[in-house]
């Protein structure tokens, strides 16, 4: 980014997803990727050698306490990474962490809690909204063409991961409202600036993954805005077909982003109206990318972001009180970091394509 120093940046893990959220952007964004260490040492010198990171640690602990790490980018298991995020900021480091940054809205409020004593940011993983896909979205609905908004829905639907995958994991805080209805949820809790305020939850619906206990394959989360609006944020991690929607309807029409958290394989916002129906193309850069320099920008400037520790409270308040009312428990808490060779990072949790 032009006219900022680059942003240098601590690795925890070599997760499959590191390469789309972090290592493709850095090329762009000229962020330095100062250090990596993994569960196993050799894979995280082969991860350093070819996406160009200039150190190697031993453990998480060191990326961390690295002098020369400003910020860490934190995508390991969803169960650890409160404890991580919590290591980091006790650190004085800046924290970039997939989401959802938790694995319940106790652990969010007491990351949030330590980010407040801190001038760090702390920056949750929702790529999706830094694409010009959502903000145009939502210059459409202030403009009125779809009139009054009645209604939005958001479905992350996937065929399943292997039987084996993490995100199958109780003791990992897996389950489909964690990798995927994460987004349904965030997606709507956009729009309460502008609808009256957060919405709440009326009800919601889910199955269990067969031999998976406590485990969510599908949920769907009925809400209600302040001013009226209802919302349906829904997940399957287990479809027969894959479908990333958002949708606004209104009392003139609707419009959706076809393919809302991969913008760089479908940019196409979809707009319906008694005056006929159209299709816009925002661009295919990765929102990954635009992500990145939001992070940086958060930093360089001390302006949060609109992902902060207080926003990803929010979000696991909804997705802890949609596993209650399905009868599921929320996802179990973990007091501190593990050792780091104790755990698989090469899960691939927010990419959900």
């Amino acid at each position: 980014m032009t006219g900022q120093e680059p942003l240098r940046l601590g690795l925890l893990g070599a997760a499959r997803i590191t390469d789309l959220a972090v290592i493709k952007p850095a090329r762009v964004t000229g962020t330095r990727l100062v250090a990596v260490a993994a569960r196993d040492p050799s894979r995280a010198a082969a991860f350093a050698d070819a996406h160009g990171v200039e150190k190697v640690h031993e453990s998480y602990l060191d990326v961390i306490n690295d002098p020369d790490v400003e910020a860490v980018y934190n995508p390991l298991a969803n169960s650890i990474h409160a404890p991580w995020n919590k290591a980091a900021l006790d650190a004085g480091k800046h924290v970039f962490t997939e989401k959802p940054s938790a694995s319940n809205a106790a652990e969010a409020e007491d990351v949030a809690a330590l980010a407040r004593t801190t001038d760090r940011q702390f920056f949750e993983g929702f790529h999706y909204l830094w694409h010009p896909l959502v903000a145009r979205l939502h210059e459409i609905l202030a403009g009125g063409e779809l009139g009054e908004l009645r209604h939005i829905e958001t479905v992350m639907d996937m065929p399943a991961p292997a039987a084996t995958d993490p995100r199958w994991s109780l003791d990992l805080s897996g389950g489909a409202l964690m990798d995927l209805g994460c987004y349904s949820l965030h997606s709507l809790r956009l729009l309460a600036p502008t609808l009256g305020g957060e919405p709440t939850l009326v009800s919601a619906t889910g199955g269990e993954r067969p031999g998976h206990p406590g485990i969510d394959e599908w949920l769907t989360a009925e809400l209600e805005f302040p001013n009226g609006v209802t919302g349906t944020a829904g997940c399957n991690m287990a479809s027969d077909h894959h479908q990333m929607s958002h949708r606004l309807i209104g009392t003139k029409g609707e419009a959706t982003i076809v393919d809302f958290v991969n913008p760089h394989d479908d940019d196409r916002l979809v707009v319906t109206t008694a005056a006929g129906r159209r299709t816009e193309h925002l661009g295919r850069r990765s929102s990954y990318t635009y992500q990145l320099e939001a992070f940086t920008s958060a930093v360089r400037t001390g302006v949060p972001a609109r992902t902060d520790a207080d926003d990803a409270v929010l979000t696991m308040r909804l997705i802890d009180q949609c596993y209650e009312a399905v009868g599921l428990a929320p996802r179990p808490s973990r007091s501190s970091p593990s050792d780091p060779h104790t755990h698989s990072d090469t899960r691939s949790w927010s990419d959900p394509r």
